[in-house]
């Protein structure tokens, strides 16, 4: 089983060299969204055990659904930048923010990427 929930280290890992060498200047805003992107993967993704019961039928975690949190939250973290969804680039001018990101809703199965359930 991997580790669950990710850690501000690991996000930061992901996030590359950059914000692990910060000094720590970002690390509430960066915590703010990782515990954020974790409590929406925990309410989206029910059918998977994040407590790590022993003989539960739930799937346990996988690390694609860790790298998934991982990139949601650096998302939502550069999102914040943009919050009219917009860029500007110099002389190419505005650009659209897409509003998701089809290979986070891959890694975590949600979206068009769900699982389908019959009930």
């Amino acid at each position: 089983m991997t580790t669950w929930p990710p850690t501000l280290t690991d996000l930061k890992q992901d996030m590359g060299p950059e914000f692990e060498d910060d000094g720590g200047q970002d690390d509430d805003r960066l915590q703010l969204v990782l515990d954020a992107s974790v409590a929406f993967v925990e309410r989206v993704r029910s059918d998977v055990n994040f407590d790590g019961d022993l003989g539960s039928d739930l799937e346990d975690v996988s690390p694609d659904l860790v790298l998934g949190t991982l990139r949601l939250a650096s998302r939502w973290h550069t999102r914040r930048r943009s919050p009219d969804a917009l860029i500007q680039m110099a002389e190419m001018g505005a650009s659209r923010v897409p509003t998701f990101d089809p290979d986070i809703e891959r890694l975590l199965q949600i979206g068009r990427h769900q699982q389908w359930v019959c009930g």
